[in-house]
Formats: structure tokens, sequence, C-alpha cells
């Protein structure tokens, strides 16, 4: 089992039964703050290993990372950053956006910027040693998989670090990383699925 965390279709966007409602919803909330619309994503075809599109299956227990992220000096602020949402947005916010549109779980959806995120994951990536062998783009479970293989203990070697010791809280750290420089770099909004 296990949730995933994607990046958004432009016709998951603009589907009634999908993400349309969330869409109108963060449009008027937006325009409501005065805020510039987020644009919707653009179409494109998926080419493997491009960076193009995001996949991650987060099937790892979370509480040491839950725990990491409380330990931290801000670490109410940096629990939010990490896991307080539903929706990752491309665009600088002053705070989370609460939507009244339902998400996974509750009746509302929490949209966050990725700068905010970006910048609570790299301070536990800083703080972890991420490898540099961990996979730049995750478009098909990539991180998932990188974790799950042989390759955790070759870069165990030549990387050591934190990190090896307690590889669910770097798995999220490095999802999260992953997710807000997709978001960034694709202006592109991710959810959860």
């Amino acid at each position: 089992m296990g949730i995933y965390l994607v990046s958004i279709a432009s016709e998951d966007w603009d589907d009634e039964e999908v993400l349309k409602p969330t869409a109108r919803a963060l449009t008027a909330e937006l325009t409501r703050l005065k805020l510039p619309p987020l644009m919707p994503p653009q179409p494109h075809d998926f080419v493997p290993g491009s960076g193009t599109t995001f996949e991650e299956k987060l099937n790892r227990p979370m509480d040491s990372f839950s725990t990491l992220c409380r330990t931290q000096p801000d670490g109410q602020d940096h629990t939010d950053a990490l896991l307080g949402w539903d929706l990752l947005l491309p665009i600088s916010l002053p705070q989370p956006i609460e939507l009244r549109v339902p998400s996974l779980h509750p009746d509302t959806t929490t949209a966050q910027s990725a700068h905010t995120v970006l910048a609570a994951a790299q301070t536990l990536a800083s703080q972890l040693a991420l490898p540099p062998q961990i996979p730049a783009y995750c478009d098909n479970l990539n991180l998932t998989n990188w974790f799950d293989s042989t390759q955790v203990q070759r870069a165990a070697e030549t990387r050591p670090g934190s990190w090896q010791d307690n590889l669910d809280a770097a798995f999220y750290a490095a999802v999260y990383l992953r997710a807000a420089e997709h978001s960034l770099r694709n202006a592109c909004p991710l959810h959860y699925t």
C-alpha cells in the first residue's frame, strides 16, 4: 500500500472529476489574496529520465522523519512545511492556503509553497548528508526504487553519513527535496493520490 506524490498533469487540472474544483478554489483564493494566478500545467510527452513528471510512492514508515522534523529548532514550522500540506505550488506564498475542497484525507486541501518546502528539505538533506548518488529526477519511482536497491549499500561505502543510519528519514527528506525542486523547475503543482 502507500500513497503517491505526483505532479499534476494538465488533463487532471482541467478534469471536473479530478482537480478542477481544487483549481477553481485556488484561483479564487489567490485572487482574494491579491496574488498572481497559478498557470495550469502545460501538456507534455512523457520521456523517462527527463524530469518532466514526478511520481514517488510514500510506502516507508514516516515516524522517524516526523521526529526529525519536530526536533529541528523550528520544529513545528519544519513539520508543517514538510508534512502539513496536500497540494504543493510552484509559487511564493506568505503562508499555506486552506481551500474548502476535499483532498485525499480531510475535508479541506492545504496548499503550500514549494519555496517553503525546498528550504525545509534542504536543511534536512544537509543535516543527514544525503549522498549525491540519490536520483535527481523522480518520474518513475526513482527514489522509491533507489532506496530499495543495492545502490544504497554502494553509496554508503563511498559517502557514509547519518543518512544511512535512518533510511526512512533519508528517503522522505529526499522525496520532499526532489518534489520541491521539480515543482519549481517545471512550474508544476504536485499532490497526493
